[in-house]
């Protein structure tokens, strides 16, 4: 089940005995602790909620709780967070963890308690006897990462619920600046909805307003302007970075790796593979390679290469001459328009 599934279960049904939150969506991960915490009273939380964290405390001290009877209440919640002997991680440090009573446990569980495993990792470890026998007896909730659509609809459904209406321009350009991070377009929705607090309307105006953009946002306009031959947009938006206080040799190695994922991704079009297929393979936000897609569709692998090339050849000179960075990028984009 997915956290809005949860949200719902907990608060119409007996909370179940064994849970395991997956994914490494921060903000999903979030909200599905604070499901578990509505579920004990705030009064009775002190007492009935114990936290620990797997990479400093042991299994056991965790577990001898989640075995408590609770006190003046109906439940205990025990939250076992990132339990990275699940994942097969290794953690350096001296935490030994008994897994063999972490077994025990999950063949028997205490009734009274609601034990959940907060895993921020992309999939658990099924070769594992543990993990085999957790997922027989736990409900397991998706924290993964929410795809564009995903993400839109999630903060679409939250602003409606709390009062408030986007428009789809400003929609859009929440994705935009945020590369359709879900965990970052949550972050920014309480200031906007500050903002629009009596209109109850979130413009696009508001989110240029209040979102920054990231380099790689701005940069990538800067991609696009050089792959047109548009030197004068080129060199402008140049300009706006460095007056931004961007460092020249970080804004050339943000260039490079734009590039560089531009070619990737020409390549893995030409094989077949599809968006979804691409950012699982380069370990990329789906959002990223969908643009990357509309851009190289326009562009050869050719006109990739050679702009990836010098800009590589502006890094050496960065780093090994004292020229000026503006001049070497005017130099650059010269070459480069001719070339191609």
């Amino acid at each position: 089940m997915d956290v809005t599934e949860l949200t719902k279960q907990l608060k119409n049904a007996t909370p179940a005995m064994i849970y395991v939150v997956l994914g490494t969506q921060q903000a999903l991960q979030q909200a599905a602790l604070d499901s578990f915490l509505s579920i004990i009273p705030e009064d009775q939380q002190v007492m009935n909620v114990g936290r620990y964290d797997m990479e400093v405390t042991p299994v056991a001290a965790a577990l001898d709780d989640a075995m408590s009877a609770p006190f003046f209440g109906e439940r205990r919640l025990v939250i076992i967070n990132k339990p990275y002997f699940l994942a097969g991680e290794k953690k350096g440090g001296s935490v030994e963890h008994d897994i063999d009573s972490l077994m025990k446990y999950l063949e028997q569980p205490e009734p009274s308690t609601t034990l959940v495993f907060l895993a921020p990792y992309e999939k658990l470890d099924g070769r594992k006897k543990v993990v085999k026998e957790l997922k027989k007896v736990a409900v397991t909730v998706s924290a993964a990462p929410l795809d564009e659509h995903q993400a839109r609809a999630e903060v679409d459904k939250q602003l409606g619920e709390a009062g408030f209406d986007i428009a789809p321009q400003a929609m859009d350009e929440l994705v935009q600046r945020t590369n359709a991070d879900y965990g970052l377009m949550v972050a920014n929705l309480d200031k906007l909805k500050l903002l629009a607090y009596e209109s109850k309307e979130i413009s696009a105006q508001m989110v240029q307003d209040l979102v920054p953009q990231s380099l790689d946002d701005n940069v990538f306009d800067l991609v696009t302007a050089v792959l047109q031959k548009d030197q004068a947009k080129s060199l402008e938006l140049y300009q706006q970075l460095l007056a931004g206080q961007k460092q020249p040799l970080q804004i050339n190695a943000v260039l490079v790796s734009q590039f560089r994922l531009l070619i990737q991704i020409k390549i893995l079009v030409a094989h077949g593979l599809s968006q979804g297929s691409i950012a699982s393979k380069l370990s990329v936000h789906p959002y990223r390679v969908k643009l990357g897609m509309q851009t190289v569709r326009r562009f050869t692998l050719d006109q990739l290469s050679e702009a990836y090339l010098g800009l590589i050849e502006i890094e050496k000179s960065l780093k090994t001459s004292q020229r000026d960075p503006e001049l070497l990028f005017q130099l650059f984009l010269l070459t480069y328009s001719r070339k191609v």
